[in-house]
């Protein structure tokens, strides 16, 4: 008879056998989906192979083979969705020029029009402004080199260049028989992404364009000239964040931070859970308390629209205009060493309530049309307004796909006008937020309903215009 001893150790052999055989075989599964997943990816690039010999033997014309990767590479990124990319060394450089805010220049914002370059505007205190370079000159020759044939980023490139390396432009302007040469000596141009100015003795209007390396420095600078000029008198701010595409996450968080005391302000979620990031707003609000309004349309995106969620949810601002574009998506650039870099979406950002706007946009808490020109009408009433649930490939949002799976369906929205007067008297949302700041608003649409902040937390005006 066997002992109870012999039977137990028996016992211990047969489950550590079969405890074995079990670690065997689910090795053996997860090998064999490895290994077919990866056959399949290498049948897939054989393909690609194929395809790209047979280009480079058969078609027509010898192709330039840095193109065709790079569009291979474009297509792959660009199925994605569409704010992921493939940077070429060029393109990448242009980005980090964007990012950082400064570069060798002349210090004007220029646009095409009809061929040549018109200045928009030249930038105080640059090379550009010394010169006498006024707005709406027309720039025809670059160091005697016709400009037409070229595109605006060629022509801004041209423009671009080391410090103290002088260029000569030829200017038709009007009132002006002759075009006329002047020379500019490039400088560092430091792209204020910050303008301000007072409303009267009691409001400060700060309007933030874009999210570079200097937005939260210009934004503290601001904020103390607002506060020598109007002294005790300064009731509010306005923070313009209308047609913002966006930009940095650091500096979204970073602006949000200058207005909260305390509490989350982001928090981006990745595929896995271990890459959730949750940012926190330190003590300190750089206004003292003051009354804050914050603008936003269509053209609001991304960083700006982490900083309307932040503000809103916190209830620190008062966010009047019109639903913004609804990027809730985050993307990381990824540099190749010398072949550039990639901008890959890696995470979508929620805001201090734990919603998701991507698809969505923010909906402000007082709804302000503008009062659109006649022909304006006309062709809003004919176009569909742009958001991020109009772009082909567009992330879904999280609340739409839960709702996929149930079998629910949730509408997504689309965007808003991004439209804004030149004239500050007729812009309807900068007038009704003054009004609102000074205690004198009447009307307006209230949207949607409050949103409970004490839960747990989960970048056009159609013209492409350049800074050189």
């Amino acid at each position: 008879m066997m002992r109870k001893t012999e039977f137990a150790f028996w016992t211990f052999l047969l489950m550590t056998g079969l405890a074995g055989a079990t670690t065997l075989l689910n090795v053996t599964r997860t090998y064999s989906a490895t290994t077919s997943s990866n056959s399949e990816l290498y049948r897939q690039l054989d393909l690609f192979g194929d395809v790209l010999e047979r280009v480079r033997s058969d078609y027509v014309e010898k192709p330039d083979d840095t193109m065709l990767i790079e569009s291979a590479i474009n297509g792959m990124l660009s199925a994605l969705d569409p704010h992921s990319s493939y940077l070429s060394p060029k393109n990448y450089r242009d980005m980090q020029v964007q990012t950082r805010g400064e570069f060798g220049g002349l210090g004007i914002e220029v646009t095409m029009e009809n061929g040549v370059v018109k200045v928009v505007s030249p930038i105080d205190d640059t090379p550009a402004d010394k010169a006498g370079l006024q707005a709406n000159d027309l720039v025809t020759h670059l160091d005697g080199e016709q400009i037409v044939g070229l595109t605006l980023e060629q022509a801004v490139e041209k423009m671009r260049g080391p410090v103290n390396t002088p260029i000569t432009l030829t200017i038709v302007r009007k009132g002006v028989d002759e075009p006329f040469d002047v020379k500019v000596v490039r400088d560092i141009i430091r792209i204020n992404a910050v303008k301000s100015h007072t409303e009267g003795d009691d409001i400060a209007y700060i309007k933030i364009t874009t999210f570079n390396e200097q937005t939260h420095t210009n934004l503290i600078r601001a904020i103390e000239k607002a506060k020598k000029a109007l002294g005790d008198k300064l009731q509010g701010y306005i923070i313009d964040l209308r047609n913002n595409p966006g930009g940095l996450l650091d500096q979204a968080i970073a602006v949000s931070d200058d207005f909260l005391e305390r509490g989350a302000v982001v928090l981006t979620k990745g595929r896995n859970n271990e890459e959730t990031q949750r940012a926190q707003a330190h003590s300190g609000d750089v206004t003292d308390g003051k009354k804050i309004v914050i603008l936003i349309n269509g053209g609001s995106a991304s960083a700006s629209e982490i900083v309307a969620g932040a503000l809103q949810d916190h209830k620190r601002a008062t966010v009047i205009g019109t639903r913004s574009f609804g990027k809730g998506s985050v993307q990381t650039i990824i540099p190749l060493g010398a072949n550039g870099a990639i901008r890959l979406t890696t995470a979508r950002y929620y805001t201090p309530s734990n919603r998701s706007i991507q698809a969505k946009g923010i909906d402000p808490d007082i709804v302000i049309e503008q009062d659109l020109p006649e022909d304006l009408k006309r062709k809003v009433a004919a176009e569909k307004a742009r958001g991020e649930a109009s772009l082909r490939g567009h992330l879904k949002n999280p609340e739409t796909e839960d709702a996929e799976e149930e079998g629910r369906e949730v509408q997504e929205v689309s965007g808003s006008s991004a439209y804004v007067p030149k004239e500050p008297e007729k812009d309807t949302q900068l007038q009704y937020a003054l009004a609102f700041l000074r205690g004198t608003a009447t009307d307006g649409q209230t949207a949607g309903a409050t949103v409970d902040t004490t839960q747990t937390p989960g970048e056009d005006d159609g013209k492409d215009k350049a800074k050189n």
